[in-house]
């Protein structure tokens, strides 16, 4: 009985060697099909992960690959109440100050001119991440390209992304801490926020203090190469939640990541086929309600 014992113990020592240790809980994943449109657990419990709908029912979820995904989420800032609970930004407006709330909105949310507004974007993956602005019209035609981030104004160019690290812009510490939406001329329906994640630096980029402009040829190169169709979950009950502790936390120390089970992106971009460790390139378009007149945009 002893000698069986003893090649028990033995033989688990030995499985516990050689069997892979499993994923953390913990551990950030933006993807898991399980998060979209999930049913209630048996016995009418909801489940306490997050859920997803398809916002592109024409580009369905299938064949996607986890690290290929980009979360995003666009924030509207509001001035805030004695009743809110969220976390708050401080604006510095002249001489004087003022806390701001910001709320999350869907992406195809129509934004009026003068609306203030922050992006959060976090990458599935470690990689590099370049985020380009463009003006669109009315003609479908796009205006010239700036790359917005990185700068060196901003961890000093630094632009490594890792799942669960947050990358706000602008940074909170940023002054403004926000952009204001004002469209260039009368004609003018979006700002194309272009979200490029790639495992590698890109070469020939010269990252200055403030946004540079870019190839138009270049950037259509990219798309080409890296765009393509891409589709977009949008968080059920997300919009209109206000700032949370740990989204102001990651987003303010890069050595802070968001585990699992605290609050995901708003929107989820995703290309069917993308092949895994290879750049993807997604486009975030902030559109404008109906404009009235022509305003001078403003650019980080």
């Amino acid at each position: 009985m002893k000698k069986w014992l003893c090649l028990l113990i033995a033989y688990s020592s030995l499985l516990l060697q050689i069997v892979p240790a499993q994923e953390s809980d913990s551990t950030r994943k933006l993807w898991d099909t399980a998060f979209i449109d999930q049913p209630k657990r048996p016995g009418g419990a909801p489940s306490e992960k997050r859920r997803y709908r398809i916002a592109t029912p024409n580009v369905p979820p299938n064949r996607v690959a986890a690290d290929t995904v980009v979360g995003v989420t666009l924030w509207r800032l509001r001035p805030s109440r004695t009743t809110d609970t969220g976390e708050r930004i401080l604006v510095q407006e002249g001489s004087e100050s003022a806390d701001w709330i910001p709320e999350r909105v869907e992406a195809d949310t129509k934004l009026t001119a003068g609306t203030r507004v922050r992006l959060s974007v976090e990458a599935a993956r470690a990689g590099y991440l370049y985020v380009i602005d463009r003006e669109q019209y009315a003609d479908g035609s796009l205006g010239e390209p700036y790359l917005i981030f990185p700068t060196t104004r901003t961890n000093a160019g630094n632009n490594e992304v890792k799942a669960g690290r947050i990358i706000e812009i602008p940074t909170q510490d940023d002054r403004p801490p926000f952009f204001t939406l004002k469209p260039s001329r009368s004609n003018q329906v979006s700002e194309v926020i272009s979200v490029l994640v790639s495992p590698t630096l890109l070469d020939g980029l010269e990252i200055g203090a403030t946004a540079q402009k870019l190839s138009v040829q270049q950037v259509a190169t990219w798309e080409k190469t890296w765009g393509g169709t891409v589709g977009r979950l949008e968080m059920q009950g997300g919009a209109g939640k206000t700032w949370t502790r740990q989204e102001k936390e990651a987003g303010a120390d890069a050595t802070r990541s968001l585990s699992q089970d605290e609050p995901g992106p708003q929107s989820l971009y995703y290309k069917p086929e993308a092949e895994s460790g290879q750049p993807v390139m997604v486009n975030v378009a902030l559109r404008y309600g109906k404009v009235t007149r022509a305003a001078r945009t403003r650019r980080p």
